[in-house]
């Protein structure tokens, strides 16, 4: 796989807090250079992205964002709002400590809502690795393959360790087929994009991919 090709696997990403509307421009600008997948960027510039880029790029957003507790109610609110300003692509957290609880019929309950508001679009679930034990990764990676999600992913990239090898590969045995992976947090160069798709992630969240070409 040329480089080429491996930034087309990448959601070119921003969500810092203090990211400006000119900044995600500018990365929307970079991604439209560069070729990437998407851009993945906080809620309230994805109807700005869509009058201004939208029919040169996908548009990527997070919701119930970086910690996932949010409510469902809420949770289905914000994507119907995003998907209403012109989100092609969904990117929520999964409820941890309800996971990490064994609750896992309000899990379900939420995925499967998600999965009805997302129809026609790309639902990806993060499940925030670095909180859970192996027993709790494969708890989830079942659930979301019971969703009918498109995607898994392995972090926000605000938790305390992003994609590690060792967690996309129990990801990787326990998914069902019709669910990719992607993995996000922590991945700044180069090799360590490629060792992801080389494990088999379909998509990789970064911040460094214009790094990734020089």
């Amino acid at each position: 796989m040329d480089i080429q090709e491996m930034i087309g696997h990448v959601d070119h990403t921003l969500l810092k807090a203090f990211a400006t509307k000119e900044q995600i421009f500018a990365l929307c600008e970079e991604a439209i250079r560069l070729q990437t997948a998407s851009v993945c960027i906080p809620p309230d510039y994805v109807k700005d992205v869509a009058e201004k880029y939208g029919d040169r790029l996908k548009i990527c957003t997070v919701i119930g964002f970086p910690l996932g507790y949010s409510t469902s109610v809420t949770k289905i609110f914000e994507t119907e709002n995003a998907i209403l300003n012109g989100a092609d692509e969904i990117d929520t957290v999964i409820n941890v400590g309800r996971l990490k609880a064994g609750d896992l019929a309000s899990v379900r309950e939420e995925l499967a809502a998600l999965r009805k508001s997302t129809r026609g679009k790309i639902l990806k679930v993060i499940i925030e690795t670095c909180y859970l034990t192996k027993e709790e990764i494969i708890r989830a990676c079942e659930l979301v393959t019971e969703s009918g999600a498109d995607y898994i992913k392995t972090s926000t990239g605000f938790g305390t360790e992003g994609a590690t090898v060792e967690n996309v590969k129990l990801m990787k045995e326990h998914i069902g087929k019709n669910v990719k992976i992607k993995a996000a947090g922590g991945i700044r160069t180069k090799e360590q994009l490629a060792e992801f798709l080389a494990l088999g992630c379909d998509r990789v969240g970064a911040s460094a991919t214009a790094e990734f070409v020089k």
